[in-house]
């Protein structure tokens, strides 16, 4: 058999074909031509897409609607409500600080206890007579008692009541006086209560007490404004037949 040749040998190698080494500033400017090359890249795209939006047509936004007239008209006459609700409380301001309005005062100046007695002995019976005086302390405001109330009361029970008493006008610093008469008949009194009566008619000193009610009204020229006036008073009376006033205490309010 023939033996093969022996294979050629290899090609001598060159310099110029030997292989270099990569630098690290090599590896780095061909990073940086990389990032550079996407910047454009990504800058192309976004100038794509903003030509896009330009091109496209703009989104017409609707037009407000207009406020109902209603609503307009509502809207003045609330502000007219509040700027009258404050003229007038500022002219009440005004008036009261310069009138300085007071309220009336009663009082009971003198009174008299004719009589007391039992037809059994629960049921009493008796008469009372009293002045009562009414006073106007306002300078500048006149005033009317439009309604008077006037309720006798033993303890916490009531033994006569009088509304016949007819409505008069007083005059600023005005004084005057009204005679009030109780009669008391057939009145039910409790065991308790009227042992206590008794109790007081014989040791001399016997403890009334009057409620009045009054609705008055005041008059300053063209205003005028009515309210409730409320009296507490409690009297202490000497023993029937002449019983007569020694000492008393009331209260008028509102």
């Amino acid at each position: 058999m023939l033996a093969l040749p022996p294979p050629p040998p290899p090609p001598p190698v060159t310099p110029t074909q030997q292989t270099k080494p990569v630098t690290l500033d090599q590896i780095v400017i061909s990073s940086s031509r990389e990032a550079s090359k996407n910047q454009h890249s990504l800058r192309s795209e976004t100038r794509g897409s903003i030509t896009k939006k330009i091109s496209q047509p703009p989104i017409l936004q609707p037009h407000p609607r207009r406020t109902n007239p209603i609503i307009w008209c509502a809207a003045v006459l609330c502000l007219m409500f509040s700027l009258i609700l404050i003229f007038f409380g500022i002219a009440t301001l005004i008036i009261f600080l310069a009138i300085k309005p007071r309220n009336p005062i009663v009082d009971i100046p003198n009174a008299s206890l004719n009589t007391i007695y039992f037809d059994s002995p629960e049921y009493f019976n008796g008469d009372f007579a009293l002045l009562a005086n009414f006073s106007n302390p306002n300078r500048k405001i006149d005033l009317r008692f439009e309604y008077l109330s006037i309720d006798l009361f033993f303890s916490n029970k009531l033994i006569s009541s009088l509304r016949a008493v007819q409505p008069f006008t007083q005059r600023r610093g005005e004084i005057r006086l009204e005679s009030v008469h109780f009669i008391s008949s057939l009145v039910f009194l409790p065991q308790d209560l009227a042992v206590k009566l008794q109790k007081q008619v014989q040791s001399n000193r016997v403890n009334y007490y009057l409620r009045g009610t009054f609705r008055v009204r005041a008059n300053l020229g063209l205003f005028h404004m009515s309210y409730w006036l409320h009296s507490r008073c409690q009297l202490v009376m000497t023993g029937p037949p002449a019983g007569v006033l020694v000492a008393r205490r009331c209260i008028t309010k509102r």
